[in-house]
């Protein structure tokens, strides 16, 4: 296929060294490395999801992508919480990987070593006040996600957030949450951003690892009133695809979910280390204590867990369905190529029929080009 030869330059595709401002952000148990390969032979710059790759397979699977791209050219995405975080940073630097991306962030000087390194710092973000936090550590980008994004999220919209925080930060903004198009590449370079980054969108692709039972239910949703907030997993705003297992949570006592938790850890305890006199504990201290707040606990740490079931074990209704609005405005799957090609396409299109507008005001009734055609232009011109 002939490259498509994007003509809005941004400070992506400058400083991540992309040939388009489009992210793909780390899923976890998604953002593999065949997914990062597929993203970056496109033109798109992607993140391995750190949180998610077994320690012992990290650095092969990281190895995996630099032989297939034959470059450094691609991020990682890791939390802090993790018990291999220091490995991750570790990675990072040792192979010279162009970016880390993370929520929960490492300290001022961990972001210093991995700046000294030529590694660029991208935390997301869902609030101004973590955004200004994010750069007095060092970022070097900030991506920021509105509400509709999938998984843990914010309450402010995309459209709301990132004016407020191009306004708060002098880095440059990536938009997230709710991008899925051209159209909304367009409307976020327009309005200041330097590119997009999107989950939903590559999770609902052909090279997506997402078992088949599991992707087919991301296609079935058409409302994203299906694609809605929860609060039942961990306390924390989830926004999820609504299924059996949700349903049944929301629907339950604190104790109710208290004892979902531990069945949940009980049935797959090779997974999560669960004993039977380890929840018996648990269930004990429970009793004594909060079981609404034990049981927000016990399923937290079970998250990974309910994820796997969906995304790797096609067991969609066993487990979580995290996405974005934007799953209701996918209806087919596509390759990676297509979906990255089309989308620059599209805003080329889009951004160009604007500089022509402008350029060119259309005429108006006293046969005048541009005059007077909106409200505030007379009084403007005088």
């Amino acid at each position: 296929m002939n490259e498509h030869s994007f003509a809005w330059p941004t400070e992506v595709t400058r400083r991540l060294g992309c040939r388009y401002p489009i992210i793909q952000t780390a899923m976890g148990w998604v953002s593999d490395a065949n997914l990062v390969i597929a993203t970056t032979r496109a033109g798109g710059f992607g993140f391995l999801a750190g949180a998610t790759i077994a320690p012992e397979a990290l650095e092969s699977e990281i190895e995996r992508v630099i032989a297939a791209v034959g470059s450094s050219n691609f991020g990682l995405n890791f939390h802090m919480f993790q018990e291999n975080a220091a490995q991750c940073v570790e990675l990072a630097i040792k192979h010279r990987l162009k970016a880390v991306s993370y929520g929960r962030g490492p300290d001022k000087a961990t972001i210093a070593r991995l700046k000294a390194a030529g590694v660029l710092c991208i935390p997301t973000v869902g609030a101004v006040k973590h955004a200004i936090r994010a750069v007095e550590l060092g970022a070097d980008m900030i991506t920021i996600q509105g509400a509709e994004g999938g998984g843990h999220t914010g309450t402010v919209p995309s459209s709301i957030l990132l004016p407020q925080v191009l306004d708060a930060v002098s880095v440059p903004v990536i938009a997230a949450g709710g991008f899925s198009t051209g159209r909304g590449l367009a409307s976020a370079l327009a309005a200041g951003a330097a590119g997009i980054a999107m989950g939903t969108a590559f999770l609902m692709t052909r090279e997506s690892p997402t078992p088949e039972q599991t992707l087919a239910r991301y296609l079935a949703v058409t409302d994203t009133d299906k694609v809605r907030v929860t609060l039942a997993v961990d306390g924390m705003r989830h926004r999820m695809i609504d299924n059996e297992f949700i349903g049944r949570l929301e629907r339950s006592s604190s104790l109710g979910r208290l004892a979902m938790a531990l069945g949940s850890a009980w049935r797959w305890k090779q997974d999560t280390g669960m004993t039977l006199s380890h929840m018996v504990k648990v269930l004990v201290q429970a009793l004594r204590d909060d079981p609404g707040a034990l049981s927000q606990v016990v399923m937290s740490a079970n998250q990974p867990v309910l994820l796997r079931h969906s995304m790797v074990q096609g067991l969609p209704d066993a487990g979580i369905l995290p996405s974005g609005q934007v799953a209701a405005a996918i209806n087919q799957l596509t390759s990676v190529d297509e979906l990255i090609r089309g989308i620059a396409a599209q805003a080329d299109t889009c951004l160009g029929a604007l500089l022509a507008s402008r350029q060119n005001p259309p005429i108006n009734a006293d046969g005048q080009q541009g005059a007077a055609s909106h409200p505030h232009a007379a009084r403007e011109a005088s």
